[in-house]
């Protein structure tokens, strides 16, 4: 049988030359991209709509549902991310794949087909062609997880990034130390719980789109991350948006598409 992948490429040809409407393309793509397997329903079509395959949002799923879409996504990609992936998911999800990279601080398991994930750290440009840089800074330590998320992200896109934490508006002076670097480059996500603030801070001194990603670290007033999502939006810093709160995700993937546009 064919790839999914070489079915959709004959129903295009079969629409190229006329063969189907605009309506019946649709329908056979969606017929050959959606394969049921059980309550689990692989995207499979999306790296060509989207530019990445899907991505697998681990919690509350079995280790068996993981593994049917990875497998499903490995046939055709290199690699596979995984997010909010727990421990006990990580040791069955380990046993029955060879080459992983697991992230307990940023609960992310990386799959892939055929050698072990690169580290964030050891992420080159890949073909030698020009990317955009991206930096992920946190304000605290606490905020690690999440920043982490968003590095593990990068990688996964193959971005190269640099970690810049504990750079919080309590201490300024931090902050001002890595103005210089941080004005060099594309894209910055930048983490942070409590009231929110570095975002609009950091945004006054670079050039670059700031990506905020508010925590749910903080004390009872911080509502959870809901004070910092609220101070975030109602930056005044023109060059800051903003994801959802513990998006980090999110947060790497969007500097992820600036960086590997720039190319």
């Amino acid at each position: 049988m064919p790839s999914e992948n070489e079915e959709i490429q004959r129903i295009w040809s079969a629409f190229q030359t006329g063969s189907l409407s605009p309506i019946e393309l649709g329908q056979r793509i969606l017929e050959a991209a959606v394969q049921m397997k059980g309550s689990v329903t692989p995207d499979l079509d999306r790296k060509r709509r989207c530019g990445y395959p899907e991505v697998i949002y681990g919690s509350s799923k079995s280790p068996d549902s993981i593994r049917i879409v990875a497998e499903a996504l490995l046939a055709d990609n290199d690699e596979v991310l995984v997010t909010r992936v727990t421990p006990e998911q990580v040791r069955t999800l380990t046993e029955m794949f060879t080459f992983t990279r697991w992230s307990h601080i940023g609960r992310t398991l990386r799959i892939a087909r055929q050698a072990t994930p690169i580290a964030p750290a050891d992420i080159v440009p890949k073909n030698n062609r020009k990317q955009g840089t991206v930096a992920v800074v946190s304000a605290g330590t606490t905020d690690e997880p999440i920043a982490i998320e968003a590095i593990e992200t990068l990688a996964w896109m193959g971005v190269p990034a640099t970690m810049i934490q504990d750079i919080g508006v309590a201490g300024p002076y931090r902050l001002m130390s890595q103005v210089p670097k941080l004005q060099t480059m594309d894209a910055i996500v930048c983490v942070a719980g409590m009231e929110g603030a570095l975002p609009s801070v950091l945004a006054g001194h670079v050039r670059c789109p700031v990506i905020a990603v508010p925590t749910s670290v903080g004390y009872g007033a911080n509502f959870s991350g809901l004070a910092a999502l609220l101070g975030m939006l109602n930056s005044c810093a023109s060059n800051v948006a903003v994801v959802n709160i513990d998006a980090g995700f999110k947060a790497g993937y969007l500097a992820g598409i600036i960086a590997n546009g720039l190319g």
